[in-house]
C-alpha cells in the first residue's frame, strides 16, 4: 500500500534560459535605484493626488481615464503603507519620509520589465527564430524611453506590459487551438487574452485600440476555422445547449428585440408603476411599467402562458406555440400580464402604452391577449423556436404590435428604453420583432422553487439596483467626456513630431546639480523602427500583387506568418499612433511608447525575412547578417550614450549636453548651463 513511498517524487520542468537571462537583465534596467530621484517627476504630480485621495477614501471625478490604473499605483501605495499626507503641489518637491517611493514606483517597474522577456515570446509565439525574438528583446531592453516611463510612478508602461499579455496569450491560445483545442491551457490563453485586453481598457482609455485588432485578428481566424471541414461544429444545438428548442405552453423566456438600437435590450418589468400624471400634463393608466432593459436581469423572464388554462407550467408532452396562436405573457418575478390599451405611451403619444396589469377595481379590465406572428415562418404551422423564430406579438384588442420605441425614459423609468404598441397597420420594422434568447421548461425541482418566486413580492430593491447602475453609468460617461485642459504646454508635441523624434520631455532637474531625466528615445531604434515599418508595407504589396498574379515568392506558412506579424505589429502600431491625429487634447511623446513597441516588435521579424528570403546567395547574406549586427552595436552605443538622461544619476557638464544635443530641443538647456 505504501510502495509510492519506495520511489523518489521526481518534477521535471522545461525552463527557458533565455527568457530567465532576459526577465533578470529587464529587472535589473528597470529595478536599479528605482526611488531615485526623491522627488516628483513630471506627472507623478498628478498621479500622485489620485494616490493620496484613494488612500484617504475621497471619492473624486478622475478627467484623466479610467481608474484601474490609478487603483494599481494606489495599491503599491498601500502595500507600502502609505498614508497619503503629501502636499502633490509641483514637479521637484521633495518626497517626505512617509512617502514609500520605491514602493510607487515599483508596478510600473516590474510592467516594463516583464515586458522585456514578453517581445522575446512574442516573436516566438509568431514563428520567428530564437535570434529574431533575442533581437526584439534586446530593442525593448536598450530603448531610453521605454526605460525612463517605466521607472517612474506612470502608467505608459502598465498599458504597454497589457497590450502585449493581450497579444502574446492570444497567439498562445491561437497557437493551441492547432494543437490541443479545449486543453487546459487553450482555455487558460483565451481568459488571459480577455483578461489583458479588460486591463489594457481599464488603464487608459486608449487600450481599446488593442482589444480591437486582437478581436479583429481573431474574427479572420474564426472566419477560416467556420471553413475548415476537418473540424466539427456545434451550429444551433451549441448556441441552445440545455435549452429546449421548441417553446411551448409554461416556458419561461427571455424576449430580445432584434432591431437591437440604441442598444441591444430584453423586454422587462419590474414592481414601479407609470406616473398618474407626466411632466406635459398628460396622464397614464398608472399600471406597471414594460421597459427594454439594457443588461441580463432576472426581471426579464417572462412565462408563455395558456389563455384556456391557470398552470404555469409546461404539462407533459409539452404543447408547443405555433404561429396564429394565442398567448398571454406573465412577468416572472411579479406575476402579472403583459397588457395595453387605448392610453398614449408616456413619451411617444401616437402610440399606445404597454404594462403590465394591476388590478385597480376601476372601469379598465385587463386586456392581456396577445398573438403570435412568426416573420420568418416557412409555413403556416410553424412552431416559436429558440433563437431561430423572429416573432411579432399582436394585440388581439387593438391589433397593435410590441414595438421598441428606443426612447429613454425620464428617471421615474430608470433611464430604460420605452416599449410601445405600434399600429400594425403602419409598416413593418425589426423593432416590431422579437426572439427568444433564454428558454427553459417549468417542470422539474428547479420549476418548483421557481413557482414560489412567481406567487411571492421580490426579493430585490429594484429601485435601489438601478440607482446604483445609473450612478456608475453617469459616472463612466462623465469621465469620458470631461474635457481637460487645451492650454498648450511647453513640451507638448504633435504625432508627426513623435516619428522623428523631434521633440522631448525635460522630466526632472536636480536642484543643485546638472543631473537631469529626460524622456528621449534611442535615435536609431526609432528611425529603423519607422523604416522597417515603411519596408514591410512595401514587401507585402509586392507579395500581394504577386501572387494575384498566382506567382508564389513565398511558401505558404511563410507567407502567412509573413501577414499574421504585420496584422499584430504593424496593425498594433497603425492603431496605437493614427488615432492621435483626431485628437483634440494636449500631446506629448509618451503617448507615442505603446505604438513604438510594436514597431520594435516588427523590425527583427523584417530582418530575419530579408536574410531568409531576399538575401539569396552565401555571401549576401553574411554581409546583411554582419550589417545587422553593426547596427545593433550602434543602438547599444546610443543606448550607452543617453544613459545618463535615462537615469539621472550623473551630473553633466555644458559640454556634454551639447554633445547630447538632438536637434533643437536641446537649447535652452544649453543656454541654462
Amino acid at each position: 500500500m505504501l510502495g509510492f513511498l519506495k520511489r523518489p517524487v521526481v518534477v521535471t520542468a522545461d525552463i527557458n534560459l533565455n527568457v530567465v537571462a532576459l526577465t533578470a537583465v529587464g529587472l535589473l534596467s528597470r529595478l536599479w535605484q528605482l526611488a531615485y530621484p526623491r522627488a516628483v517627476v513630471f506627472d507623478e504630480v498628478y498621479y500622485g493626488q489620485y494616490i493620496s485621495f484613494y488612500m484617504k477614501r475621497i471619492f473624486f471625478l478622475d478627467g484623466s481615464g479610467p481608474p484601474f490604473g490609478h487603483m494599481l499605483l494606489a495599491l503599491g501605495g498601500y502595500l507600502g503603507g502609505f498614508d497619503g499626507n503629501f502636499l502633490w503641489n509641483r514637479i521637484g518637491a521633495e518626497y517626505s519620509s512617509n512617502v514609500p517611493v520605491w514602493s510607487l514606483r515599483l508596478l510600473p517597474a516590474l510592467t516594463g520589465a516583464l515586458s522585456v522577456p514578453m517581445a522575446y515570446q512574442i516573436l516566438l509565439e509568431l514563428g520567428f527564430s530564437h535570434c529574431a525574438a533575442m533581437g526584439a528583446a534586446l530593442l525593448m531592453l536598450i530603448e531610453n524611453a521605454l526605460i525612463t516611463q517605466s521607472r517612474l510612478m506612470l502608467l505608459e508602461s502598465v498599458l504597454i506590459f497589457f497590450n502585449l499579455l493581450a497579444v502574446l496569450s492570444y497567439l498562445k491560445f491561437s497557437n493551441s487551438q492547432k494543437q490541443r483545442p479545449f486543453s487546459l491551457s487553450w482555455w487558460f490563453w483565451l481568459m488571459l487574452t480577455g483578461v489583458a485586453c479588460s486591463c489594457a481598457v481599464g488603464v487608459k482609455y486608449v487600450g481599446v485600440f488593442t482589444y480591437l485588432l486582437v478581436l479583429a485578428v481573431a474574427s479572420v481566424h474564426a472566419w477560416h476555422l467556420i471553413g475548415d471541414r476537418t473540424l466539427s461544429h456545434g451550429g444551433l444545438a451549441r448556441i441552445t445547449q440545455g435549452q429546449p428548442l421548441e417553446v411551448a405552453y409554461g416556458s419561461q423566456v427571455t424576449l430580445k428585440n432584434v432591431f437591437g438600437k440604441p442598444v441591444p435590450c430584453w423586454l422587462h418589468s419590474h414592481q414601479s408603476t407609470y406616473p398618474m400624471i407626466y411632466e406635459n400634463g398628460r396622464g397614464s393608466s398608472h399600471q406597471q411599467q414594460v421597459t427594454c432593459y439594457p443588461f441580463k436581469d432576472v426581471n426579464n423572464w417572462w412565462i408563455v402562458k395558456d389563455p384556456g388554462r391557470h398552470q404555469l407550467v409546461v404539462g407533459s408532452p409539452p404543447r408547443p406555440v405555433r404561429h396564429g396562436d394565442v398567448v398571454q405573457l406573465v412577468h416572472g418575478m411579479t406575476t402579472r400580464f403583459l397588457n395595453t390599451h387605448d392610453v398614449a405611451a408616456p413619451l411617444s403619444p401616437h402610440s399606445q402604452e404597454v404594462s403590465c396589469y394591476v388590478d385597480y377595481n376601476i372601469s379598465m379590465p385587463s386586456q392581456n391577449l396577445w398573438r403570435l406572428d412568426i416573420v420568418n415562418r416557412e409555413s403556416d404551422a410553424d412552431v416559436w423556436k429558440t433563437i431561430l423564430s423572429e416573432v411579432r406579438l399582436v394585440h388581439v384588442n387593438t391589433s397593435v404590435a410590441l414595438k421598441l420605441s428606443g426612447a429613454h425614459l425620464p428617471d421615474w423609468g430608470f433611464r430604460q428604453l420605452e416599449v410601445v404598441g405600434e399600429k400594425v397597420s403602419r409598416g413593418y420594422h425589426e423593432s416590431m420583432v422579437w426572439n427568444v434568447e433564454e428558454h427553459r421548461y417549468g417542470k422539474s425541482q428547479e420549476q418548483k422553487e421557481r413557482e414560489l418566486e412567481l406567487h411571492s413580492p421580490a426579493q430585490m430593491d429594484v429601485s435601489r439596483n438601478l440607482s446604483f447602475m445609473a450612478r456608475f453609468l453617469e459616472l463612466q460617461w462623465r469621465m469620458l467626456t470631461v474635457k481637460s485642459d487645451g492650454s498648450e504646454h511647453k513640451y507638448s508635441s504633435s504625432p508627426l513630431d513623435w516619428v522623428t523624434l523631434d521633440t522631448s520631455i525635460a522630466y526632472w532637474l536636480h536642484p543643485r546639480t546638472s543631473a537631469q531625466i529626460h524622456l528621449l528615445g534611442n535615435v536609431v531604434i526609432w528611425a529603423s523602427a519607422s523604416l522597417a515599418t515603411v519596408v514591410y508595407a512595401l514587401l507585402f504589396l509586392w507579395y500581394l500583387l504577386r501572387r494575384r498574379r498566382s506567382i508564389r515568392d513565398l511558401p505558404e506558412d511563410s507567407w502567412l506568418r509573413w501577414v499574421l506579424a504585420g496584422a499584430l505589429c504593424a496593425g498594433g502600431w497603425a492603431v496605437n499612433y493614427l488615432p492621435f491625429f483626431m485628437m483634440e487634447k494636449t500631446l506629448f511623446l509618451y503617448h507615442y511608447l505603446p505604438a513604438l513597441t510594436f514597431q520594435i516588435l516588427l523590425l527583427p521579424a523584417v530582418l530575419q525575412h530579408i536574410s531568409d528570403h531576399l538575401c539569396r546567395s552565401p555571401p549576401l547574406r553574411s554581409l546583411f547578417s554582419a550589417l545587422v549586427v553593426a547596427w545593433y552595436s550602434c543602438a547599444c552605443h546610443v543606448f550607452i550614450t543617453l544613459r545618463p538622461l535615462t537615469y539621472g544619476d550623473k551630473s553633466l557638464s555644458p559640454s556634454e549636453l551639447k554633445a547630447l544635443r538632438w536637434k533643437d530641443s536641446w537649447d535652452i538647456l544649453i543656454r541654462k548651463y
